[in-house]
Protein backbone atom coordinates (compact mmCIF):
# COMPACT_ATOMS: atom_id res chain seq x y z
CA UNK A 1 0.00 0.00 0.00
CA UNK A 2 1.41 3.31 -1.21
CA UNK A 3 2.07 6.14 0.96
CA UNK A 4 -1.03 8.31 1.60
CA UNK A 5 -1.56 11.23 3.01
CA UNK A 6 -3.92 12.46 5.89
CA UNK A 7 -5.34 15.71 4.91
CA UNK A 8 -6.25 17.15 8.64
CA UNK A 9 -8.14 19.88 7.75
CA UNK A 10 -10.64 21.86 9.83
CA UNK A 11 -13.29 18.81 9.54
CA UNK A 12 -10.42 16.57 10.64
CA UNK A 13 -10.80 17.98 14.17
CA UNK A 14 -14.37 18.24 14.63
CA UNK A 15 -16.04 16.15 17.19
CA UNK A 16 -19.67 15.78 15.60
CA UNK A 17 -19.88 12.33 13.81
CA UNK A 18 -22.40 12.32 11.06
CA UNK A 19 -25.39 9.21 11.66
CA UNK A 20 -26.07 7.20 9.03
CA UNK A 21 -27.95 8.67 5.95
CA UNK A 22 -31.13 6.18 6.55
CA UNK A 23 -31.16 7.45 10.53
CA UNK A 24 -31.24 11.09 8.92
CA UNK A 25 -34.21 10.12 7.00
CA UNK A 26 -35.77 8.72 9.83
CA UNK A 27 -36.20 5.94 8.14
CA UNK A 28 -34.66 3.21 9.85
CA UNK A 29 -34.05 2.13 14.02
CA UNK A 30 -30.73 0.97 14.30
CA UNK A 31 -30.64 0.24 17.81
CA UNK A 32 -33.35 -2.11 16.48
CA UNK A 33 -31.73 -3.14 13.86
CA UNK A 34 -28.23 -4.67 15.36
CA UNK A 35 -30.18 -6.67 17.37
CA UNK A 36 -32.40 -8.24 14.81
CA UNK A 37 -29.50 -8.92 12.05
CA UNK A 38 -26.72 -9.78 14.54
CA UNK A 39 -25.84 -13.42 14.47
CA UNK A 40 -23.43 -15.16 17.05
CA UNK A 41 -20.20 -15.78 16.35
CA UNK A 42 -20.06 -19.81 17.21
CA UNK A 43 -23.04 -19.98 14.34
CA UNK A 44 -20.63 -18.85 11.98
CA UNK A 45 -22.73 -17.97 8.48
CA UNK A 46 -26.30 -18.95 9.89
CA UNK A 47 -28.96 -16.78 8.01
CA UNK A 48 -31.02 -14.79 10.73
CA UNK A 49 -33.95 -14.57 8.99
CA UNK A 50 -36.53 -11.67 9.56
CA UNK A 51 -40.18 -11.27 8.60
CA UNK A 52 -40.50 -7.58 7.60
CA UNK A 53 -43.84 -5.98 7.78
CA UNK A 54 -44.42 -2.50 6.24
CA UNK A 55 -48.07 -0.91 6.00
CA UNK A 56 -48.25 1.98 3.94
CA UNK A 57 -51.80 4.04 3.16
CA UNK A 58 -53.10 1.65 0.38
CA UNK A 59 -50.78 -1.44 0.43
CA UNK A 60 -49.37 -3.93 2.74
CA UNK A 61 -45.74 -5.23 2.18
CA UNK A 62 -44.96 -8.80 3.70
CA UNK A 63 -41.34 -9.85 3.75
CA UNK A 64 -39.04 -12.91 4.59
CA UNK A 65 -35.20 -11.22 4.58
CA UNK A 66 -31.73 -11.87 5.81
CA UNK A 67 -29.22 -9.99 5.94
CA UNK A 68 -25.34 -9.80 4.83
CA UNK A 69 -22.39 -7.03 4.61
CA UNK A 70 -23.88 -6.44 0.80
CA UNK A 71 -27.11 -6.00 2.31
CA UNK A 72 -30.42 -7.33 2.85
CA UNK A 73 -31.60 -10.30 0.40
CA UNK A 74 -34.97 -10.70 0.45
CA UNK A 75 -36.27 -14.71 0.30
CA UNK A 76 -39.91 -14.52 -0.47
CA UNK A 77 -42.38 -11.27 -0.69
CA UNK A 78 -46.53 -11.10 -0.48
CA UNK A 79 -48.25 -7.70 -1.24
CA UNK A 80 -51.70 -6.79 -0.32
CA UNK A 81 -52.25 -5.23 -3.87
CA UNK A 82 -51.87 -9.42 -4.94
CA UNK A 83 -55.48 -10.04 -2.96
CA UNK A 84 -57.59 -8.90 -5.72
CA UNK A 85 -56.35 -12.29 -7.70
CA UNK A 86 -57.85 -14.48 -4.54
CA UNK A 87 -61.36 -12.93 -4.21
CA UNK A 88 -60.22 -9.54 -1.67
CA UNK A 89 -60.92 -6.33 -3.84
CA UNK A 90 -61.93 -3.84 -1.56
CA UNK A 91 -60.49 -3.15 2.12
CA UNK A 92 -56.73 -4.13 1.50
CA UNK A 93 -55.60 -2.24 4.25
CA UNK A 94 -57.72 -3.40 7.37
CA UNK A 95 -56.94 -5.96 10.17
CA UNK A 96 -58.49 -8.73 8.19
CA UNK A 97 -56.68 -8.20 4.84
CA UNK A 98 -53.04 -7.57 6.95
CA UNK A 99 -53.73 -11.16 8.22
CA UNK A 100 -54.65 -12.46 4.41
CA UNK A 101 -51.30 -10.97 3.21
CA UNK A 102 -49.65 -12.76 6.23
CA UNK A 103 -50.92 -16.24 5.81
CA UNK A 104 -50.20 -15.63 1.54
CA UNK A 105 -46.57 -14.97 2.38
CA UNK A 106 -46.19 -18.25 4.65
CA UNK A 107 -48.05 -20.54 1.94
CA UNK A 108 -45.85 -18.73 -0.60
CA UNK A 109 -42.82 -19.27 1.20
CA UNK A 110 -43.20 -22.43 2.60
CA UNK A 111 -43.90 -24.03 -0.68
CA UNK A 112 -40.78 -22.66 -2.01
CA UNK A 113 -38.96 -24.42 -0.21
CA UNK A 114 -40.42 -27.37 -0.61
CA UNK A 115 -42.09 -27.52 2.70
CA UNK A 116 -46.13 -26.93 2.30
CA UNK A 117 -47.37 -30.38 2.69
CA UNK A 118 -45.11 -30.62 5.56
CA UNK A 119 -45.78 -27.97 7.59
CA UNK A 120 -49.97 -27.11 6.53
CA UNK A 121 -50.38 -24.62 9.83
CA UNK A 122 -53.76 -23.64 11.34
CA UNK A 123 -56.50 -25.03 9.23
CA UNK A 124 -59.24 -24.19 12.02
CA UNK A 125 -58.87 -20.87 12.39
CA UNK A 126 -61.15 -19.70 15.53
CA UNK A 127 -58.23 -16.71 17.05
CA UNK A 128 -56.41 -19.73 19.65
CA UNK A 129 -52.78 -19.56 19.99
CA UNK A 130 -50.85 -21.63 17.35
CA UNK A 131 -47.53 -22.53 17.19
CA UNK A 132 -46.42 -25.00 14.26
CA UNK A 133 -44.45 -28.49 16.04
CA UNK A 134 -41.67 -30.48 14.30
CA UNK A 135 -42.83 -32.98 12.11
CA UNK A 136 -41.02 -36.03 12.17
CA UNK A 137 -37.09 -36.31 11.97
CA UNK A 138 -37.14 -34.13 8.94
CA UNK A 139 -36.75 -30.46 8.07
CA UNK A 140 -37.49 -28.68 10.95
CA UNK A 141 -40.23 -25.73 11.10
CA UNK A 142 -38.87 -22.57 9.40
CA UNK A 143 -38.12 -20.16 11.94
CA UNK A 144 -37.94 -16.45 11.54
CA UNK A 145 -38.42 -12.94 13.61
CA UNK A 146 -40.91 -10.07 13.48
CA UNK A 147 -39.53 -6.63 12.15
CA UNK A 148 -42.22 -4.28 12.60
CA UNK A 149 -39.84 -1.27 11.49
CA UNK A 150 -40.47 2.42 12.81
CA UNK A 151 -44.86 1.14 13.66
CA UNK A 152 -45.73 1.66 16.73
CA UNK A 153 -46.08 -1.59 18.57
CA UNK A 154 -49.25 -1.44 20.62
CA UNK A 155 -51.89 -4.39 21.58
CA UNK A 156 -54.22 -4.49 18.66
CA UNK A 157 -51.75 -3.29 16.22
CA UNK A 158 -51.95 -4.76 12.35
CA UNK A 159 -48.55 -5.59 12.60
CA UNK A 160 -49.67 -8.67 14.23
CA UNK A 161 -52.33 -9.14 12.36
CA UNK A 162 -49.50 -10.07 9.93
CA UNK A 163 -47.29 -11.72 11.91
CA UNK A 164 -50.90 -14.35 13.15
CA UNK A 165 -51.64 -14.99 9.86
CA UNK A 166 -47.85 -15.47 9.28
CA UNK A 167 -48.07 -18.54 12.28
CA UNK A 168 -51.46 -19.68 10.90
CA UNK A 169 -49.54 -20.48 7.72
CA UNK A 170 -47.12 -22.67 9.07
CA UNK A 171 -43.88 -20.41 9.99
CA UNK A 172 -42.45 -20.37 13.57
CA UNK A 173 -42.06 -17.06 14.67
CA UNK A 174 -41.94 -16.16 18.34
CA UNK A 175 -44.54 -14.04 19.72
CA UNK A 176 -47.62 -14.41 22.42
CA UNK A 177 -51.36 -13.12 22.92
CA UNK A 178 -50.81 -9.67 24.45
CA UNK A 179 -50.49 -7.98 20.86
CA UNK A 180 -53.47 -9.49 19.26
CA UNK A 181 -56.84 -8.30 19.17
CA UNK A 182 -58.75 -9.30 22.12
CA UNK A 183 -55.77 -8.96 25.11
CA UNK A 184 -57.11 -6.79 28.13
CA UNK A 185 -54.05 -5.52 29.63
CA UNK A 186 -56.72 -4.38 32.77
CA UNK A 187 -57.71 -7.94 33.31
CA UNK A 188 -54.41 -9.48 32.01
CA UNK A 189 -56.64 -12.01 29.83
CA UNK A 190 -57.00 -12.88 26.18
CA UNK A 191 -60.19 -13.51 24.10
CA UNK A 192 -59.89 -15.47 20.96
CA UNK A 193 -63.45 -14.56 20.18
CA UNK A 194 -62.39 -11.08 19.60
CA UNK A 195 -59.62 -12.04 17.56
CA UNK A 196 -61.14 -14.35 15.63
CA UNK A 197 -63.62 -11.81 14.93
CA UNK A 198 -60.93 -9.05 13.61
CA UNK A 199 -59.74 -11.57 11.33
CA UNK A 200 -62.96 -12.56 9.71
CA UNK A 201 -63.66 -8.59 9.48
CA UNK A 202 -66.20 -8.48 12.26
CA UNK A 203 -65.26 -4.92 13.59
CA UNK A 204 -66.31 -3.74 9.82
CA UNK A 205 -69.42 -5.38 9.61
CA UNK A 206 -70.57 -3.91 12.87
CA UNK A 207 -69.09 -0.26 11.66
CA UNK A 208 -71.25 -0.98 8.52
CA UNK A 209 -74.14 -2.13 10.43
CA UNK A 210 -73.84 0.95 12.64
CA UNK A 211 -74.06 3.49 9.43
CA UNK A 212 -76.76 1.64 7.79
CA UNK A 213 -79.23 4.42 9.26
CA UNK A 214 -77.30 7.02 7.49
CA UNK A 215 -77.63 6.40 3.92
CA UNK A 216 -75.56 9.39 2.61
CA UNK A 217 -72.59 8.73 5.38
CA UNK A 218 -72.70 4.68 4.55
CA UNK A 219 -72.46 5.43 0.80
CA UNK A 220 -69.57 7.65 1.55
CA UNK A 221 -67.86 5.32 3.82
CA UNK A 222 -68.69 1.84 2.02
CA UNK A 223 -68.92 2.90 -1.42
CA UNK A 224 -66.60 0.50 -2.67
CA UNK A 225 -67.69 -2.67 -0.96
CA UNK A 226 -71.18 -1.29 -1.71
CA UNK A 227 -70.57 -1.54 -5.67
CA UNK A 228 -68.12 -5.14 -5.34
CA UNK A 229 -71.75 -6.18 -3.65
CA UNK A 230 -70.59 -6.84 0.32
CA UNK A 231 -72.30 -6.01 3.05
CA UNK A 232 -72.07 -6.92 6.47
CA UNK A 233 -73.84 -10.26 6.83
CA UNK A 234 -71.55 -11.55 4.33
CA UNK A 235 -67.86 -10.37 4.88
CA UNK A 236 -67.05 -13.15 6.95
CA UNK A 237 -67.91 -15.76 4.12
CA UNK A 238 -65.87 -13.46 1.80
CA UNK A 239 -62.57 -13.90 3.91
CA UNK A 240 -63.35 -17.36 4.73
CA UNK A 241 -63.04 -17.78 0.39
CA UNK A 242 -60.28 -15.95 0.53
CA UNK A 243 -58.08 -18.08 2.77
CA UNK A 244 -59.23 -21.30 1.17
CA UNK A 245 -58.25 -19.38 -2.47
CA UNK A 246 -54.98 -18.72 -0.97
CA UNK A 247 -53.80 -21.90 0.41
CA UNK A 248 -55.02 -23.63 -2.68
CA UNK A 249 -52.35 -21.75 -5.15
CA UNK A 250 -50.22 -19.02 -2.85
CA UNK A 251 -47.41 -18.96 -5.99
CA UNK A 252 -46.61 -15.57 -7.70
CA UNK A 253 -47.95 -14.71 -10.88
CA UNK A 254 -46.12 -12.90 -13.08
CA UNK A 255 -48.09 -10.03 -14.49
CA UNK A 256 -48.65 -9.03 -17.91
CA UNK A 257 -49.18 -5.55 -19.40
CA UNK A 258 -52.11 -5.49 -21.99
CA UNK A 259 -51.55 -3.91 -24.83
CA UNK A 260 -53.94 -3.67 -27.83
CA UNK A 261 -53.10 -5.52 -30.94
CA UNK A 262 -50.91 -4.29 -33.63
CA UNK A 263 -49.54 -1.22 -30.93
CA UNK A 264 -46.30 -1.74 -29.09
CA UNK A 265 -45.93 -1.10 -25.15
CA UNK A 266 -45.72 2.33 -24.24
CA UNK A 267 -42.35 3.04 -23.11
CA UNK A 268 -41.03 5.74 -20.75
CA UNK A 269 -37.37 5.52 -21.39
CA UNK A 270 -35.96 8.51 -23.48
CA UNK A 271 -34.44 7.80 -26.64
CA UNK A 272 -30.85 9.00 -26.93
CA UNK A 273 -29.72 11.87 -29.45
CA UNK A 274 -27.24 11.40 -31.77
CA UNK A 275 -24.25 14.01 -31.81
CA UNK A 276 -25.78 15.64 -34.93
CA UNK A 277 -29.37 15.46 -33.46
CA UNK A 278 -28.14 17.44 -29.66
CA UNK A 279 -25.78 19.95 -31.73
CA UNK A 280 -28.63 20.77 -33.71
CA UNK A 281 -30.76 21.18 -30.57
CA UNK A 282 -28.47 23.92 -29.64
CA UNK A 283 -28.28 25.59 -33.12
CA UNK A 284 -32.21 26.03 -31.94
CA UNK A 285 -31.47 27.23 -28.96
CA UNK A 286 -29.68 30.00 -29.73
CA UNK A 287 -31.74 31.29 -33.03
CA UNK A 288 -34.69 31.42 -30.94
CA UNK A 289 -32.50 33.28 -28.10
CA UNK A 290 -31.14 35.85 -30.81
CA UNK A 291 -34.74 36.24 -32.62
CA UNK A 292 -35.79 37.27 -28.94
CA UNK A 293 -33.00 39.87 -28.33
CA UNK A 294 -33.56 41.45 -32.02
CA UNK A 295 -37.34 41.40 -30.95
CA UNK A 296 -36.44 43.71 -27.89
Amino acid sequence: MGFVKVVKNKAYYKRFQVKYRRRREGKTDFYARRRLVAQDKNKYNSKKYRMVVRITNKDVVTQIVYSELEGDVVMCAAYAHELPRYGLKVGLTNYAAVYCTGLLLARRHLTNLGLADTYKGNEDINGEEYFVEREGEGARPFYAILDTGLARTSTGARVFAALKGACDGGLDIPHNEKRFAGYDSDSKSFSPEILRKYIFGGHVSDYMSSLESDTEKYTRQFKRFKDAGLNAGNLEALYQKVHAAIRADPTQKKTVKKVKEGEKPKSYRKKPLSYQQRKDKIRQKKAAFAKKQASE
